[in-house]
């Protein structure tokens, strides 16, 4: 079978997609992810066959990025993001590429992230079977449509939910940059976009600066989008890289610091490392208020108190212990090689 894959812009919303990919790939099947341009790198480095399709021009997006920035309601920053930048400008530009390209691939299946709107729109107009795979955390869209998704219940507790996971693997040993210190390692990543977006280098520098006095080890990721050397001068316990893969950095972490984004808070959650939670805009906030809920972590409103906070996650042991339960339920999923054969089965009956 072919099966065509479609992500928008950013490593968090390829990152669902490729699990899926890869067992359909590893099942025998001809795949192909399709997303901006600009993603290629996070494609190649997953082993994937990679088409680009077109993003708005920045002056069409600047100026909705910095509403986003200036809004201080979730609710607006949401509506924003989700009706007017994904549902509309990316959406837009997206449709004539993907379109040209599932007309020459033919693909059986067409399989999308949830913020990738053209899908939809091109397996209405071909007659193809469309599957969403979900790229939140919660339940972010209501539809009755069944779904597939790597989210666990006590996230997302919708019934149409068809609950997947990855296997755990260990693909690289993390680098010592820090001389043979084994002090806690802290992992900070605030994900593939919002250095892009306005955020960097300033709460990359004020979240490295808190740290700076405590006896840790930092691990500061920044994405592909902007210059390290923007960020200046850090402390000496913390470390700088564009990307450096999760599978090499949580078995490892003591300590996860992110922005609350779906794909980085999976990560830590389904590792069992508790996360410090700075959420900026979209869906951050309710996943930092649902890891808070759930006791596997804290939720901070930016850079201030990030340094009691990591201090409290470290040294009790409560928040580690809860969010292994969440790391457990995620280990009762069904193992993603076996979504191929769901699809097949799904493609055919219909």
């Amino acid at each position: 079978m072919r099966f065509l894959f479609a992500s928008t812009r950013g490593a968090a919303h390829i990152a669902p997609l490729v699990p899926f990919a890869l067992a359909c790939k590893r099942a025998g099947h001809e795949v192909l992810l399709a997303a901006p341009h600009a993603a290629w790198e996070h494609v190649a480095r997953a082993g994937l066959p990679f088409a680009g399709f077109d993003l708005p021009p920045d002056e069409l997006l600047d100026p909705v990025w910095a509403r986003v920035q200036a809004s201080r309601d979730p609710d607006e920053q949401n509506r924003i993001v989700r009706g007017e930048l994904f549902g509309g400008l990316y959406a837009d530009h997206a449709f004539p590429g993907l379109l040209a390209l599932a007309r020459r691939m033919r693909p059986d299946v067409l399989l999308h992230e949830t913020e990738e709107h053209a899908t939809a729109r091109v397996g209405a107009l071909l007659g193809l079977p469309v599957w969403r795979v979900e790229c939140y955390l919660g339940a972010a869209v209501a539809s009755a449509e069944p779904f597939l998704t790597l989210s666990p219940a006590s996230f997302d507790p919708r019934p149409n939910a068809i609950r997947f996971r990855v296997r755990p693997r260990r693909e690289a040993v993390l680098h010592d940059w820090w001389a043979g210190s084994r002090a806690p390692l802290v992992y900070l990543s605030f994900g593939s976009t919002a250095a892009g977006n306005g955020f960097y280098p300033d709460l990359y520098r004020e979240a490295a600066e808190a740290l700076g006095g405590l006896d840790v080890r930092v691990l500061m990721t920044l994405g592909t989008e902007v210059d390290p050397t923007a960020l200046g001068p850090v402390p000496a316990n913390v470390h700088v890289e564009r990307w450096v893969p999760q599978s090499a950095v949580m078995p490892e972490a003591a300590v996860m610091i992110g922005h609350g984004g779906s794909s980085s808070t999976l990560g830590a959650m389904a590792a069992g490392v508790p996360l410090a939670a700075l959420p900026l805009y979209a869906d951050q906030p309710q996943n930092a208020a649902r890891v808070a809920e759930l006791g596997a972590g804290l939720a901070l409103d930016g850079a201030d108190g990030l340094a009691e906070a990591v201090s409290t996650l470290i040294g009790d042991p409560f928040y580690r212990d809860h969010a292994r339960l969440v790391a457990d339920e995620i280990a009762r999923h069904t193992l993603v090689d076996d979504a191929p054969l769901f699809l097949r089965r799904e493609a055919v009956a219909a």
